[in-house]
């Protein structure tokens, strides 16, 4: 079932130059990110800091959206990876439930270490992760293992309905404003997907 899920990180061909300038400017967004937050870190400080010219960074990203998209899709395929090829449950191996648990603990663990990235990514294109690749990866993950465990239908349905809860602007809201623990979170989407594959 797994050749069913697309993965990213296919880059097109490019010059030994753009490559090496292409690493110095990621590397240098992520130590700056990762530093002072995704919102407080302007593209010319992301020049500055890899060396090159705001030109060529502009060129090559265009923004600090995308910027954001470029520096998060590393670790967005190293979760692909764990879902496709690694160990269960997250990987395969395990009952579907216990694939679905696993997805949202990893899941929720990304938000916590990258949801400011996250909602950088997004920044200024409401409903960009509802259409995007790797949203697609998630939702056809979910999807399959929800008809996995029985769900017919309208298993893409409810895929969107426990994706839902691991949108980045919700999680900040349950962790700042709300308070709530990680092991709440892991809890309740825990019982959330016991629901859904109990109806």
């Amino acid at each position: 079932m797994t050749t069913d899920l697309p993965v990213l990180g296919s880059e097109p061909h490019e010059r030994s130059d753009a490559a090496r300038n292409r690493r110095k400017v990621l590397e240098a967004a992520s130590r700056l990110f990762e530093c002072h937050g995704a919102a407080n870190v302007s593209m010319e400080a992301v020049a500055a800091e890899a060396g090159v010219g705001k030109g060529t960074l502009f060129r090559r990203f265009g923004d600090r959206a995308s910027l954001a998209r470029s520096v998060l899709e590393a670790h967005e395929i190293a979760l692909q990876e764990g879902i496709i090829r690694g160990p269960a449950p997250l990987g395969p191996g395990a009952e579907p439930c216990e694939r679905l648990y696993a997805f949202g603990r990893a899941y929720l663990g990304f938000l916590e270490r990258h949801s400011d990235l996250i909602l950088a990514a997004e920044f200024g294109s409401p409903g960009l992760r509802l259409v995007s690749p790797v949203y697609a990866v998630y939702r056809t993950h979910v999807t399959l293992l929800l008809q996995q465990a029985g769900i017919d239908g309208h298993a893409d349905y409810l895929a969107d309905v426990l994706l839902a809860p691991l949108s980045a602007s919700t999680f900040r809201y349950h962790r700042d404003v709300r308070g709530l623990s990680m092991e709440r979170l892991e809890a309740d989407y825990q019982d959330l997907c016991r629901r859904v594959l109990d109806s």
